[in-house]
This record gives structure tokens, sequence and C-alpha cells, in this order.
């Protein structure tokens, strides 16, 4: 495996932008015409790609950017959550739970503008350590 790429399909690829860098500090790298940008500022590079709404995704399921549940989501790891909270929301975030304390860490759902699951999440002590066994 040479590496990971994320991609997430968005019906405007302009405001998508605006919000990934305000609500998560990313920067534009590269644009690929009109229709996709690459982000960096994370482990891994985000790619935003516009796709017109009931345009056929995967498989035969039209695309659709309402609020949506996907068993895929992004968990964004940070320092600081109740800071990114705030930043994310105003950037546009959707804030979908209170804050939630576990004994690995901290908590919260959000949806992004295009219906997209993002958790924000604090690790306090050790982390998953906290609840991990061995495979």
């Amino acid at each position: 495996m040479a590496g990971l790429l994320v991609n997430i399909d968005v019906p405007d690829r302009a405001a998508a932008e605006r919000f990934y860098v305000e609500a998560f500090g990313l920067t534009p790298l590269r644009r690929f015409g009109n229709n996709g940008v690459e982000l960096a500022g994370w482990p891994v590079r985000l790619y935003l790609l516009q796709k017109a709404e009931g345009t056929t995704g995967a498989g035969a399921d039209p695309r659709r950017y309402a609020r949506h549940w996907c068993p895929v989501h992004l968990d964004v790891v940070v320092d600081d959550i109740d800071a990114a909270l705030a930043q994310a929301t105003a950037a546009g975030a959707t804030v979908e739970t209170g804050i939630r304390t576990d004994s690995w860490g901290r908590i919260v759902t959000l949806a992004d503008p295009f219906g997209h699951g993002i958790c924000l999440v604090q690790f306090l002590n050790r982390g998953y350590d906290e609840i991990a066994t061995p495979a």
C-alpha cells in the first residue's frame, strides 16, 4: 500500500473549500480546474471534489447533500475540543450532540454544510489505550 487519500464530494467546491479552511485551518495546495482542490494540514491530504446533487455516486445511489448517515466519516483529533468546536461552528458546521466525555477522551459530533458527518475528538489520559485490548 502506498498511501491514503481522503476525497469528499461536495456540491460547491468554493464553498466547501472556505468551510474546511475556516473550520480546520487547512491550506489549499492545488486546484484541479474549478471542480477540485487539494487541502493540506492533516496527516493525509483532503480532496474536495465538486459533484452535482443527483448525479450517480457509488453504485446506483444518487448523490445527496442533505444530512445523511454514512458508516465512513471524519474523526478530527484536536488539542482543545471547546476551541475547535467554536471554530467549526463559526465556519458553518452543525452540532449534532453535546460534548461527551469518556475515559479515553472527549467527542462531539457535527455535520459539515454538505451533510457529511464529522467528529471532533480530544484524547485524554492514554487515549484509546484506556479501552484497548490486544488483537
